[in-house]
């Protein structure tokens, strides 16, 4: 009898239970415990709306799921961005996914930082464009290939806050370098609408920046879950036409986009929002410092490299002991040797829930 096609993955997952690299689903989180693993940096995951929307799109948007909810919040965030339109993914990874592997064709060149997300990554594969993967946030290597390509149409992917790293790069030159090259400049900037910038536009309307597309999100600061790029007019119908991930997925669940765009208008009518969750993020960091940690980055991630798979892992381990929620991050996600405890930070802690894990973590550094 021939051996199941699936026998090997009893070993490599075995393998990786070896290298604490196992991933398991994790209990699920009491509500009395404070969260400083989630990305809802606004504290508005928990909104309710009491709406008779429909829960599904039922199709593709290009079929019959597009409906006026998906339309008024596409309005609201191409107004909000200052660009001629936007577009709703069922994901911010189907979103960066379908982006960068529409755009970039066969023959053409992407440049993509060190530490972009998989999705970028996996877009970048898909595109079968020349990838140049350049060192994290090194502007004079993006500027040096740019300027040594052979191809006529490059385009440049970075995010403009990286989620490990919790640091952002030179906007303003990498905008420079891709004027002056002739290239498209793509930005994600997941992690920092809603928190940066005049009105949380982000940080690359913080520093005056004007990329060729934004990509965002809905599952971070809006509290509820999708992606969205947005852009030119000519920009959106191409990818309406030719982004597969747009394409063949069902559309955003109205309910979802509703709650959305609920969320979206609650965080620009409240920008101390935006206010209180930097602030407890600083709180955190300071009180970090106090026990002899240096926090990597600014802003409300706020990653502790600890080193060690298993020592994060046992930190990790401990503060759940005391009811802190705070995940250890591994390889691959992070570089191997730099595992870490990635502390985010949201308008919705307290300051109690600060100083009761900057205590926490002092019983165990």
């Amino acid at each position: 009898m021939k051996q199941s096609p699936l026998a090997h993955l009893s070993s490599q997952l075995a393998e990786l239970a070896a290298n604490d690299l196992l991933r398991v689903p994790p209990p699920i989180q009491s509500p009395e415990h404070p969260s400083f693993c989630s990305n809802d940096y606004l504290g508005l995951a928990s909104a309710t709306h009491s709406d008779q929307i429909p829960a599904g799109a039922g199709a593709s948007r290009l079929v019959t799921g597009d409906t006026l909810v998906h339309r008024k919040l596409e309005a609201a965030l191409a107004g909000w961005l200052n660009v001629e339109a936007a577009l709703l993914f069922s994901s911010g990874y189907a979103t960066n996914l379908g982006v960068v592997s529409t755009l970039a064709e066969p023959g053409d060149l992407v440049v993509s930082d060190q530490l972009n997300h998989a999705s970028i990554v996996d877009g970048c594969r898909l595109s079968r464009a020349r990838i140049a993967v350049v060192p994290h946030c090194d502007v004079a290597a993006i500027d040096r290939v740019l300027s040594e390509r052979t191809e006529a149409r490059a385009w440049v992917v970075s995010e403009s806050y990286f989620s490990m790293d919790a640091d952002s790069p030179d906007l303003v030159a990498l905008r420079e370098s891709c004027t002056r090259n002739g290239a498209a400049l793509i930005v994600d900037e997941a992690h920092a609408l809603g928190l940066y910038g005049p009105d949380g536009r982000g940080i690359c309307a913080e520093r005056g920046v004007v990329p060729d597309v934004i990509v965002g999100t809905l599952g971070k600061s809006f509290g509820a879950m999708g992606g969205f790029v947005a852009g030119s007019r000519d920009l959106i119908a191409w990818l309406w036409n030719r982004c597969r991930s747009f394409v063949y997925s069902t559309g955003l669940s109205p309910r979802v986009a509703a709650s959305a765009l609920a969320n979206f208008q609650t965080a620009l009518g409240n920008p101390m929002l935006r206010g209180n969750a930097l602030a407890n993020a600083q709180r955190l960091r300071n009180a970090l410092a106090s026990c002899g940690i240096t926090p990597l980055g600014f802003g409300p991630i706020v990653p502790w490299v600890i080193g060690s798979n298993s020592r994060a892992m046992a930190v990790s381990a401990r503060l759940a002991q005391a009811g802190i929620v705070a995940k250890a991050i591994r390889p691959p996600t992070v570089p191997v040797g730099q595992a870490r405890i990635r502390f985010t930070v949201s308008a919705k802690h307290s300051i109690q829930d600060i100083d009761y894990l900057a205590k926490a973590v002092a019983t165990v550094c």
